[in-house]
């Protein structure tokens, strides 16, 4: 298949290309960026020397899908200034195109005559099969999802839901900002975004599209950590399950997935970080149900699941291309 990448020079881009450019399926086509034209690829991810001797273009060429790398906003703004072919697949990272006209059965979005789909494996996974477009879940979005969605499936999200979750410093992309830089960021840790986090909107819609008619407040408290990349997710609500029929439920709802485990202890990060998994922990506390996930903010929350769903649209095995070693030291 041949993969152009737009905004190849940000964090995403840089993260997708390390990916595709090791799978075995796929030939770069050409990498976009507006602000490094005619660099070579080093030039800005400089763990790539050596590696290509792609340029950064400012064109576009053929190519059989795009993935769109840009900034929120910035996806809709360049369809608009930019026509591929219908026969191409577009697979957006940004949140442009995730939240569909309300609570809709087949939800997705338009522009213009392209439809895309919410792009959640775990989900709806022959949706994303027969789909030509696709929105990319967010990293917050993808963790809470795994960690709520067979409940929602059982029709058993009957309580509000408390979720405290912490992501590393790559979360806020490339850009310097006072709260990504070392001397900031190191031996320190904050809250931001409490109760109003952007991730909440697909979340709700997600769990409405399993559960009609959920309307259960969900408490959300995002933190930022002092570590580089992953999410750690803890959730939890009053439940009538007790532990061993939630994690029966869990792994019979995840008995297909590709990458979304449940373990039968606790969880760690370092067991998901560079990898595309999806790890979750189970625990009953009297009338309380906690659920624990885990997962690599720019893997299995934007790059790696694009790719698994670009290798679900073009009938490949889930994980080529995907089957990365995690950190564990």
């Amino acid at each position: 298949m041949k993969v152009g990448i737009i905004g190849g020079a940000g964090m995403t881009g840089g993260e997708l290309l390390r990916v595709v450019l090791n799978h075995p399926e796929v030939d770069i086509a050409y990498v976009h960026s507006r602000s490094q034209v005619g660099k070579p690829l080093h030039a800005v991810h400089k763990d790539l020397y050596g590696e290509s001797d792609i340029t950064f273009t400012g064109e576009i060429g053929e190519a059989d899908v795009v993935f769109l790398c840009l900034g929120h906003g910035e996806s809709v703004k360049f369809l608009e200034d930019n026509s591929f072919p219908s026969s191409t697949v577009i697979i957006d990272l940004s949140q442009d195109f995730r939240l569909g006209e309300g609570i809709v059965e087949n939800r997705s979005m338009q522009l213009g005559d392209r439809e895309f789909i919410y792009g959640l494996p775990e989900m709806q996974k022959d949706k994303i099969k027969s789909a030509k477009n696709i929105a990319n879940p967010g990293c917050f979005a993808t963790a809470i999802q795994i960690a709520l969605l067979p409940l929602a499936d059982a029709q058993k999200l009957n309580n509000e839901v408390h979720i405290s979750a912490i992501t590393g410093s790559t979360g806020a992309g490339v850009k310097l900002m006072a709260s990504t830089a070392f001397t900031w960021r190191t031996s320190n840790i904050s809250h931001y975004k409490a109760f109003q986090h952007q991730h909440l909107l697909e979340i709700g819609q997600s769990l409405n599209q399993l559960q009609n008619g959920f309307d259960h407040k969900i408490n959300f408290i995002p933190y930022r950590g002092n570590f580089t990349r992953g999410i750690l997710a803890s959730c939890y609500l009053k439940s009538d399950l007790s532990q061993e029929e939630a994690v029966k439920l869990f792994k019979d709802y995840y008995a297909d997935a590709a990458f979304t485990r449940v373990l039968d202890g606790p969880l760690d990060l370092k067991q998901v970080v560079n990898t595309n998994r999806g790890f979750i922990s189970i625990e009953k506390h009297d009338d309380t149900l906690l659920i624990t996930s885990a997962i690599d903010n720019l893997l299995k929350g934007a790059v790696g699941q694009a790719v698994q769903n670009m290798n679900l649209i073009f009938g490949l095995d889930e994980k080529t291309g995907l089957n990365l070693k995690p950190m564990a030291f």
